[in-house]
């Protein structure tokens, strides 16, 4: 309800309170929103895919997934690449949208730079620096690095550190949206 008052772009919930929250959000422009594999990415696919099919479901229009964080420091990008398309593809297929968190604070530049061009060739509509859970949120570096190697049609989400309206305008300048 407080999201509807200030006319916020989503509502990003629990799992098991997406239903409910999709119901009080129906008929508004704000989307509901929950996540996918959160908060390590450890999930199998399989798990992957019937969160994200539950989530659309239940309403779901935005699905915030969590790269497998152990398979991506593995480079195991074969993995990596079927995890996220099961994701997308399933979501895609309901006509909405994915978000794909890496939780950059774990990964080295080149980690994140593939991440980017797998997001790229699957059709991601968003590439995320972090979940919250991590050790730090988004950087001005990486922010840089992501638009940088993200197709223009991939959004890039800063979450964490932009915390007053200087700092949003200083992402927004990067073309973080």
């Amino acid at each position: 309800r407080l999201a509807l008052d200030y006319d916020c772009a989503s509502v990003c919930i629990l799992p098991y309170y997406l239903k409910r929250s999709a119901e009080i959000l129906k008929g508004s422009t704000v989307k509901a929103s929950t996540t996918i594999g959160f908060p390590h990415g450890g999930h199998t696919t399989a798990i992957k895919v019937a969160e994200a099919q539950r989530a659309l479901e239940d309403g779901g229009q935005e699905l915030d997934m969590v790269v497998n964080i152990s398979k991506v420091l593995s480079e195991d990008w074969d993995y990596v690449r079927q995890d996220i398309k099961g994701v997308i593809d399933v979501t895609h297929g309901h006509g909405q949208k994915v978000k794909v968190i890496f939780e950059n604070c774990y990964l080295q530049d080149e980690h994140k730079i593939k991440l980017c061009e797998i997001c790229g060739e699957l059709g991601a509509d968003w590439v995320k620096t972090s979940t919250g859970y991590g050790t730090g949120g988004a950087t001005i570096e990486d922010l840089k690095l992501m638009r940088a190697h993200s197709p223009a049609r991939v959004q890039v989400k800063a979450a964490g550190g932009v915390r007053d309206l200087d700092k949003l305008l200083e992402v927004r300048a990067l073309g973080v949206t």
